[in-house]
C-alpha cells in the first residue's frame, strides 16, 4: 500500500471477480448483485477488473493476470486511502476468468500480499483449468486443435497448449500447474477452493477441463439416475455420488430416437447451411483481433500502458458475441475418445503418457459402466494430452470441493452457470450462485 495512513473501522474483505473470453464486466452483474444482497459493503467489498473487457481477452492469461494484479492493487490502494481496514481476500473467476484468476494469485502472492491478507476462498465457474484441446483421437481433432490454437492470438495458443511460455520451454498452463511454481504455492494458502462445472450443454468448456478430471459420466445420462444434493435438486449433483445406474435398461424406443434426431435437426441445419459463412467472418474477425493483440501486446512489454516491470518475476521456485457463438458451435461439434481400458485403470502418468501416444492407432471405447447396476459406475478414461494429465495431478493435490451442475431450462448452460444476462432461462444459474455464497466464508 502506498498509502501512510493507518485504516480504521471494522475488518473488511475484498473480492475480486473476473470475467471470461470476449467478457466485460456487464457478464459478471448477477454475481455482484447476488454479493450485495447477502453481504453489507462494508463486510465485504467487491472489485471486477475493467482492464481485460472485450478483445483485450486476445492478449493472454499472462497479460491479463497482470492486469487484474494492477487493479487489485490500485483498489487495495484506494480503500486504504479512504481508511477502509481490508484484512482478507478471495478471487472469483469465470470461464478464461479462472485462469487469470489463478495467475494474478501468484502475481498477489509473490509480491507479499497475502502476509498482509488472509485468502479466504477461491472459485472458479465453467473454467477451463485443462485448456480447450478436443480430447478425440484422429485427423479432424486435429485439425480442430490447431485451427482453435491459431484463431485467439495468445489466449489461443496458451488455451490449446501449443505455446513456450518464456523461458521454461512449457506451456503457461502446465506452468500454472506446476507444484513449484508461485501459482500453486499461492492457490494452497486460500482457506477455501472450489469449481463449479456443467455437466451438459456448456459449448465452451466441457465437463472434463472446468472439473479438472479424465473421465466424462455425463456423456449419455440415460442409463443413470442422477443424485442431487439435498434441496439444490435438479440443479446440483452430489459430488460424493453423482450417478447411480439404473437397474432396467431398456433400450431407448423409435420414437425417443426419432425425438432425439429432431431435437439436433436444427444444429444440423445450422453446421450445414451457416457455419460456412459464420466460420468465415470468424477467422476474418480472428485475423484482425491477432493483429491488433499483438499491438497491445507490444505496447503492454514497452511499459506505454503501465509499468508491468514489478510482475515479471520468477514464476517457478526452482529458477466479441458473434465471434464466440462461431467457436462455441465448432468446439461442440467435437465428442470425446477414450483411451484403452488399461489406461483407465492406470494411475502413474508415465503409463498415461505412453498409452496416450499409442491411442491414435487404437479405437477401444470402454463400456460407460460394469454391468449388475453399480452404485458408483466407473467411466473410461479421456484420450487427453500429458501435460493435461500431469496438470490434473498437480491440481488435485492442491485440493477442490468439485460440484457438477446439471443446467436444465437453457442450452448455453456455459452463460448460465452465472446468470450472464437477466433472462428467464437462465434461472437455474441462480441456485448455482446461492450455493455458492452459502458456502462463502467471509
Amino acid at each position: 500500500m502506498s498509502s501512510t495512513d493507518a485504516p480504521v473501522g471494522p475488518p473488511g474483505h475484498l473480492c475480486v471477480l473476473v470475467h471470461g473470453l470476449w467478457g466485460n464486466p456487464g457478464h459478471l452483474n448477477q454475481l455482484v448483485s447476488a454479493i450485495k444482497d447477502q453481504f453489507a459493503e462494508e463486510q465485504l467489498h467487491v472489485l471486477v477488473p475493467k482492464t481485460n473487457a472485450g478483445n483485450s481477452t486476445y492478449d493472454g492469461i499472462e497479460l491479463g493476470g497482470e492486469r487484474v494484479t494492477q487493479e487489485t492493487e490500485a483498489e487495495l490502494d484506494r480503500l486504504a486511502k479512504e481508511g477502509h481496514n481490508i484484512t482478507k481476500i478471495s478471487m472469483i473467476g469465470y470461464s478464461l476468468g479462472g485462469l487469470i484468476a489463478r495467475y494474478a494469485v501468484g502475481l498477489l502472492y509473490s509480491k507479499g500480499w497475502f502476509e498482509r491478507l488472509e485468502p479466504v476462498n477461491f472459485t472458479t465457474f465453467a473454467t477451463p483449468h485443462l485448456g480447450s484441446r478436443t480430447p478425440r483421437i484422429g485427423v479432424s481433432s486435429k485439425i480442430w486443435n490447431m485451427l482453435g490454437s491459431r484463431t485467439l492470438s495468445v489466449s489461443g495458443r496458451q488455451l490449446f497448449l501449443i505455446d513456450r511460455f518464456r523461458d521454461t520451454g512449457r506451456p503457461l498452463l502446465s506452468i500454472l500447474a506446476a507444484p513449484s511454481s508461485i501459482f500453486i504455492r499461492g492457490l494452497k494458502r486460500f482457506k477455501n477452493r472450489s469449481l463449479y462445472a456443467n455437466i451438459i450443454n456448456d459449448r465452451s468448456v466441457v465437463y472434463h477441463t472446468a472439473m479438472i478430471t479424465s473421465t466424462d459420466p455425463y456423456v449419455d445420462l440415460d442409463p443413470y439416475t442422477p443424485n442431487y444434493l439435498p434441496g439444490l435438486a435438479p440443479i446440483l449433483l452430489d459430488p460424493s455420488n453423482p450417478l447411480t445406474l439404473k437397474q432396467d435398461r431398456t433400450p431407448p424406443t423409435f420414437y425417443a430416437r426419432s425425438q432425439t434426431f429432431a431435437a439436433r435437426l436444427p444444429m444440423y441445419i445450422f453446421f450445414t447451411l451457416f457455419l460456412p459463412v459464420g466460420a468465415s467472418i470468424f477467422l476474418v474477425n480472428a485475423a484482425v483481433q491477432s493483429v491488433q493483440s499483438q499491438r497491445r501486446i507490444r505496447a503492454h512489454d514497452s511499459g506505454s500502458s503501465f509499468d508491468f516491470s514489478p510482475y515479471r518475476i520468477p514464476l517457478l521456485a526452482s529458477a466479441n458475441h458473434a465471434a464466440e457463438r462461431v467457436f462455441e458451435r465448432a468446439n461442440s461439434v467435437h465428442g470425446e475418445d477414450f483411451l484403452p481400458s488399461s489406461v483407465s485403470s492406470a494411475n502413474a502418468a508415465a503409463a498415461r503418457e505412453k498409452a496416450y501416444l499409442d491411442a491414435e492407432a487404437a479405437s477401444g471405447d470402454d463400456d460407460e459402466a460394469s454391468e449388475g447396476g453399480a452404485k458408483k459406475p466407473q467411466f473410461p478414461t479421456l484420450a487427453l494430452h500429458p501435460e493435461q494429465f500431469r496438470m490434473i495431478d498437480n491440481l488435485d493435490q492442491v485440493g477442490w470441493r468439485k460440484f457438477p451442475v446439471h443446467i436444465h431450462k437453457a442450452t448455453h448452460s456455459h452463460a448460465a452457470i452465472i446468470v450472464r444476462m437477466k433472462q428467464s432461462r437462465f434461472d437455474d444459474g441462480k441456485v448455482v450462485i446461492k450455493h455458492w455464497l452459502d458456502n462463502f466464508e467471509l
